[in-house]
């Protein structure tokens, strides 16, 4: 998932992966996020309601071209943004921030709360090992997904097709297509 150097990605176990300090990956890594500030600079100084020049500077961000009905409102945070994609039809409310270090893959129609965060990295429990080494895991985001206001998605999780997180929850684990989760931690309420 890491897409800055392919010569000195970690190899990806089970799509998690470990990045060690003092390391080409962690200089790569390091070299990513600066270039990211940059850009975040320029982009969280644009007028809301500027979509075209926000989707050129997300481009710029993530080095593809998003679709013309991609809306996102700054301000809009993320520590690289090359392991950053979004789908068709996205609504990104203001506040955002996604921490794309392991992925993160946000489908088609979805909408995004204000405050919400996506994060793919984290530290190990392990204080030995917490402040030299970053854990990664995609975050993957289903077609149709809405996530509300204030609700945090950590590294390793899938949110199914059509499914719902409430406002607030903290999801640690994968969620059902058409299931509305809500708590600390989420949990399922029910089927939609």
């Amino acid at each position: 998932m890491f897409r800055t150097d392919p010569e000195h990605a970690p190899a990806p176990t089970q799509d998690r992966t470990v990045i060690h300090s003092r390391t080409p990956e962690s200089r790569a890594a390091y070299a990513e996020i600066r270039r990211a500030w940059e850009i975040l600079g320029r982009l969280n100084a644009l007028p809301p309601g500027d979509f075209d020049a926000m989707r050129a500077l997300l481009g710029e961000l993530t080095g593809q071209e998003l679709d013309p009905s991609v809306r996102v409102l700054p301000p809009f945070h993320t520590d690289g943004g090359r392991n950053l994609r979004f789908g068709r039809n996205v609504f990104v409310n203001h506040g955002c921030t996604a921490m794309d270090l392991g992925g993160i893959d946000i489908g088609d129609d979805v909408m995004i709360g204000p405050n919400v965060h996506l994060i793919s990295s984290g530290h190990p429990l392990d204080p030995a090992t917490r402040r030299s080494q970053i854990t990664t895991a995609p975050v993957r985001v289903g077609r149709g997904v809405w996530i509300a206001a204030g609700a945090m998605v950590l590294q390793g999780v899938t949110i199914g097709d059509d499914a719902v997180v409430a406002a607030g929850a903290v999801v640690t684990k994968s969620v059902p297509p058409r299931t509305l989760v809500a708590g600390v931690p989420a949990r399922a309420i029910r089927a939609l």
